[in-house]
């Protein structure tokens, strides 16, 4: 079985001669600029992560800057990126780091973890790319390294698999040289250890791997059981009001919370016209949109005070926080509406 000096050399050299170099955090690699990219990456590709990186530090290039920005701000500058918690956790450690730190950020990673919206993947990563210092890392590109190199059994984010891929790196993760060595780790996962086409000829480990070995690369990791996602049928109406589109602040838990986005509606309104549908597909289910056009039913509301309400120039909606599906629909919603 490879040594941990052998893992960490390894790591290192395969970083130093192949690795990424030129993304947009790591120089300068500051804790705030590692915060964010962290965020932003999760559960999202980098190349769509750097226009969105690049945008945020031009309006917000310090911790103060975002601390000060109002909730409309950040939301618009979130907007496509999805999974809107994240930019509202990232607003909330912004305000913990100015207001109760005084804007110093921690180096210790119970103190990183502290931070609002902070888990132990992204206290390690920033503790190694912003510090250099030891933070171990387990995201899903480590996760399906190790548990091919090591043939680790099981879903890897069941608890007791999750502990076993958190006591590895832990083990392995070196005390010098660790913005090097997180780097090459997140580097061999995404570009050379991929989930269904891995490049194993390319891999520092080809001759350590026992998934490799064995012939059981694409059987590992273990993936967890499909369900079928359920089907969900929304109402939404488009209104136009004085010339000026009516939309409403979604509430500040669920989906699309505090995004501006056409009223939604408890059920379909006999009195009005479907026009327009869309699907969406969430984590844990599909949602089925139907435009209706015309005036908003006051007995069909749904969950929404009329204060929540306010209507847009045209030019304008796009420039708000709004969900994916308005953007991405909305000059064929409009073009229905003004036919």
């Amino acid at each position: 079985m490879i040594t941990e000096d052998q893992f960490q050399q390894k790591v290192i050299a395969y970083q130093q001669q192949h690795g990424r170099h030129d993304l947009p955090w790591q120089v300068p690699a500051s804790p705030y600029r590692v915060l964010v990219s962290e965020i932003m990456l999760q559960q999202t590709q980098v190349k769509t992560v750097i226009p969105y990186f690049n945008r945020w530090m031009e309006s917000f290039p310090t911790i103060q800057a975002l601390a000060d920005a109002s909730e409309e701000q950040v939301m618009a500058h979130w907007q496509g990126l999805g999974y809107y918690r994240r930019a509202r956790n990232l607003k909330k450690a912004a305000q913990y780091i100015a207001e109760e730190l005084n804007g110093e950020f921690p180096r210790e990673l119970e103190d990183i973890q502290s931070i609002p919206g902070v888990g132990r993947y992204t206290a390690g990563a920033i503790r190694s790319f912003a510090f250099n210092q030891w933070g171990p890392i387990v995201d899903g590109n480590v996760r399906r390294l190790f548990t091919r190199l090591f043939a680790i059994e099981g879903v890897p984010t069941q608890s007791k698999v999750d502990k076993q891929l958190w006591d590895i790196s832990e083990r392995l993760t070196p005390t010098e040289n660790n913005r090097v060595f997180a780097q090459g780790l997140l580097d061999i996962g995404a570009e050379v250890c991929k989930p269904k086409n891995p490049q194993c000829t390319n891999c520092p480990f080809s001759s350590d791997c026992e998934a490799r070995l064995t012939g059981r690369e694409l059987e590992l990791p273990t993936k967890k059981p499909k369900k079928t996602a359920p089907v969900r049928e929304y109402h939404f109406v488009c209104q136009l009001e004085q010339d000026q589109l009516v939309l409403e602040k979604r509430p500040p838990t669920g989906i699309w919370s505090s995004l501006w986005m056409l009223p939604q509606l408890e059920r379909a309104p006999q009195e009005l016209e479907c026009k327009f549908e869309f699907e969406h597909t969430f984590t844990h289910f599909k949602m089925k949109g139907k435009v209706w056009y015309g005036s908003i039913p006051e007995t069909n509301s749904h969950e929404v005070q009329e204060a929540t309400r306010k209507g847009f120039k045209e030019e304008h909606v796009e420039q708000l926080g709004i969900p994916a599906p308005l953007k991405k629909h909305f000059q064929a919603i409009m073009s229905v509406l003004k036919s």
